[in-house]
């Protein structure tokens, strides 16, 4: 058998412990307004690059095999 609580744990002192639950949320996503792929906000596009219109990481192009 586990440890068992030597007292009632208290409303108040349960709820402080969970008080930051309903802050755990997702983060938040929005459209980009150049690719239209979902980015995180604030962020620069992982599918084009840009930040607020503006391209700021150049992508890549991937090698096709032929």
């Amino acid at each position: 058998m586990g440890a068992l609580p030597k007292r009632k744990v208290s409303p108040l002192r349960r709820d402080r412990r969970r008080a930051h639950y309903l802050r755990l949320q997702v983060n938040n996503v929005i459209a980009c307004p150049q690719c239209h792929e979902m980015k995180l906000a604030y962020h620069v596009c992982p599918n084009c690059g840009t930040y607020r219109g503006v391209e700021v990481v150049e992508k890549k192009e991937k090698k096709k095999k032929t």
